[in-house]
């Protein structure tokens, strides 16, 4: 268990470079209904089925901890909720999307958030559900740094190399255009952009075509809850469980489980989120140390450096064989480095998944 001056260290090291600023009316109609058939032409797979191997890896990216002798199971987190790629290593993947990604606007927010010189696209998301619970307490995007990243690197790492703010001179510095479309009367966007022990801030309902420029890697957030209770997981819900468009019906949306059929939607009843994100640097100097990769991390010395710290201060870690995929040496890390979760949330969404929006 952590002191209270150990947790509000580490509550500190999670603030954004500068507060989230607010966007409205981001993409035309066109955009996004171009956008949206790229999502109905494919097969998209649930968020925690895609990054995580076991509960612990899932775990290590969250913003708190369990009880102690409490066992988290993956299932515990299946929500229907879906991802998928419009664009990544700086590439689009769908030449429709060209002007969505390669955005001049969206680069100029970016640069004007850190007062940087120089910014490229690095990549483009979208998570799309139905009706879906909300069983997160908060979390961090994957950070990146020099030599360790998203791309290379498991998403529990990132997550626990940025919350122990021992790599800050390596984090590349990244802002993201988060929007999102949904017409839900109720569900907003939950972040603490001055630390997770000190109170929150919400993006609130309606969030149609609204959106952030935000650090989300450095910064504890979380999606609300949005439909009716009743329809918030679906019967059959599994981890090979996909989202598709319904064939012949351009707004017509199924989650479907094998061959079955688990639910039905109409792009009216979605929440549709967009996260482009941006790489920024400073001046040329930086662009070119980020770029040609003279000053990189390597696992070994991220290790090292972990392993060491914790130890310091006087915790019992083992040195693993397999260090990327260890359970009990990953949940040592990750309670090294946990504050014990966001001390505060807004009673319009509270953690647990009580939250129930309007039908």
């Amino acid at each position: 268990m952590l002191s209270e001056s150990q947790r509000r260290h580490l509550s500190d090291i999670l603030q954004p470079v500068s507060p989230p600023r607010q966007l409205d009316n981001i993409f035309t109609d066109d955009q996004r209904r171009r956008m949206l058939d790229v999502v109905h032409s494919g097969e998209w797979k649930l968020i925690i089925a895609q990054h995580f191997a076991n509960a612990e890896e899932l775990i290590a990216t969250f913003a708190g901890g369990f009880p102690d002798g409490f066992e988290p199971t993956l299932d515990m987190f299946l929500t229907p909720t879906f991802r998928g790629f419009f664009a990544n290593y700086s590439a689009t993947l769908y030449p429709e999307l060209h002007d969505v990604f390669y955005n001049e606007a969206f680069l100029g927010h970016a640069k004007s958030y850190w007062n940087a010189q120089y910014a490229k696209p690095q990549m483009m998301l979208f998570n799309i559900n139905g009706p879906c619970g909300n069983n997160d307490p908060g979390h961090i995007d994957s950070p990146s740094f020099r030599g360790i990243r998203y791309e290379n690197s498991p998403t529990w790492l990132c997550s626990i190399m940025g919350r122990s703010g021992l790599f800050q001179d390596y984090l590349i510095k990244m802002a993201q255009v988060i929007t999102w479309f949904s017409h839900d009367p109720a569900s907003g966007f939950t972040y603490w952009p001055k630390g997770p022990l000190n109170k929150p801030a919400r993006l609130a309902s309606p969030i149609y075509n609204r959106g952030l420029v935000v650090q989300n890697e450095m910064m504890v957030h979380r999606g609300e809850a949005n439909g009716s209770l009743e329809r918030q997981r679906p019967a059959g819900l599994g981890f090979d469980s996909i989202f598709t468009g319904e064939i012949g019906n351009r707004d017509g949306w199924q989650v479907k489980t094998g061959d079955r059929v688990i639910d039905e939607y109409h792009t009216d009843e979605l929440r549709f989120l967009v996260h482009w994100s941006a790489e920024v640097f400073d001046d040329f100097d930086e662009l070119k140390k980020n770029m040609d990769g003279s000053d990189n991390l390597t696992f070994d010395r991220v290790f090292d450096t972990l392993i060491k710290d914790v130890r310091a201060r006087g915790i019992d870690i083992a040195t693993p064989t397999d260090p990327l995929h260890d359970p009990l040496f990953i949940k040592t890390l990750n309670d090294a480095y946990d504050y014990g979760g966001p001390a505060e949330y807004p009673l319009e969404a509270p953690r647990g998944g009580v939250y129930v929006a309007a039908a």
